[in-house]
């Protein structure tokens, strides 16, 4: 079997926690940020945790971080 490699891009937005959660950014937070509101856009710097949904696709792009 040849080595897993994991997915570049997964790899920069995604960080997993201790417990097995997956850390990520918020959308929306890099350009047309003028109509935005000032607490709409200090509420997009705070990071959340990924879908539950999601985690095992991405779970499987990064397979060398357990």
């Amino acid at each position: 079997m040849p080595k897993l490699k994991t997915h570049s891009g997964a790899k920069k937005r995604f960080k997993l926690t201790k417990t097995g959660k997956l850390k990520r950014a918020k959308a929306f937070k890099s350009h047309i940020l003028n109509k935005k509101t000032t607490k709409r856009k200090r509420s997009l710097r705070q990071g959340t945790y990924a879908d539950k949904t999601n985690v095992g696709a991405i779970k499987l792009l990064l397979p060398n971080h357990k």
